[in-house]
């Protein structure tokens, strides 16, 4: 008997109700499995909503205590926290700053936090460089790759020190991980771990999260950000930042690269992650807010998607709110 005479009800009977999808469940996303970007601005009096980013907001270094409280309660993973500072230079010496708002918000969380949850950070220049771009830029107006690299290892001690965990290298520079991995080693903190934004790909995605950070970028990032059209060089990439030496690799955006998620995730011995990105987020609520689809099913098939093509985390702005439904 060939598979084409079975009867066709032998794929429906595990789908009958209820009880019997969530026995039969392929795939289970947990609220450990998220880890929620939070964005602490400068000089900020109170929480400033982000327009493009319906429910998203600047918090103040007082709000960012509620939120990180919220998130432990909750029981998401952990946070990955970037700063909106109010003076930019064009090394971006904030980055740096001991008393910057990104490493003032870090000790904040750690305070917060506990061991409830794992405080990350951003490691880049771009909220930080009155130019925009993720680096130092050379006479030509160039990212000067090398040169950035420095500015890396600066901050990687300067995240380290005010209490990051995990840090984020964002910044697509070669040759990033080994630099920051030796200077936190050399520094006493072997312990940081480093999460490297592998295959982060030149995307019109990124879009509110500028609009987020404040973003001063004329131009575009495609020097150093992958080609859209670029599936095999993403895999190469991860391949080479597990080789300098990260502890974990991370696929962005989520949604138009859940290939490469899956190519990474077959091959990779470390963790792989996904950021499921401000504009993946801002199409669903944009969407949701018109009644053109259900929300709350939309945001957890868009979750439940990345983790299927291979994702063992996701950072998405939904983390709170999802993990706060699914308990309930």
């Amino acid at each position: 008997m060939t598979e084409a005479s079975f009867p066709a009800v032998r794929l429906r009977r595990l789908r009958q109700s209820p009880a019997w999808r969530r026995l039969t469940r392929e795939v289970r996303v947990r609220p450990e499995q998220l880890v929620l970007p939070l964005f602490v601005r400068e000089g900020a009096s109170a929480p400033l909503p982000i327009g493009s980013m319906p429910g998203v907001v600047q918090h103040t270094l007082d709000s960012l205590r509620a939120e990180i409280a919220r998130a432990a309660a909750a029981g998401i993973g952990g946070v990955m926290l970037f700063g909106v500072p109010e003076h930019k230079d064009a090394v971006g010496s904030g980055a740096t700053d001991p008393e910057g708002i990104l490493n003032a918000a870090t000790r904040i969380a750690r305070e917060e936090a506990g061991d409830a949850l794992v405080v990350q950070t951003d490691l880049c220049l771009d909220e930080f460089t009155d130019h925009g771009h993720c680096g130092v830029l050379d006479a030509r107006g160039g990212v000067d790759n090398d040169a950035t690299l420095e500015r890396y290892r600066d901050m990687a001690i300067a995240q380290a020190e005010a209490g990051s965990q995990l840090l984020g290298l964002s910044g697509m520079m070669d040759g990033q991980v080994a630099a920051c991995r030796a200077a936190l080693d050399d520094a006493g903190h072997a312990e940081v771990a480093l999460l490297a934004y592998a295959a982060k790909y030149a995307s019109a995605f990124y879009g509110p999260f500028r609009e987020a950070v404040q973003s001063s970028l004329e131009g575009d990032r495609r020097t150093y950000q992958l080609d859209p059209a670029n599936r095999r060089e993403g895999a190469r990439e991860a391949a080479l930042d597990i080789a300098e030496g990260a502890d974990i690799v991370m696929v962005k955006p989520a949604m138009s690269y859940l290939d490469v998620l899956a190519d990474t995730a077959a091959t990779s011995p470390v963790p792989v992650w996904a950021y499921q990105v401000s504009g993946e987020y801002s199409m669903i609520e944009a969407a949701a807010a018109h009644g053109w689809i259900d929300r709350e099913r939309a945001v957890d098939e868009s979750i439940t998607g990345i983790v299927r093509a291979g994702a063992d985390a996701v950072l998405t702005y939904w983390a709170v709110e999802a993990a706060e439904r699914w308990a309930r």
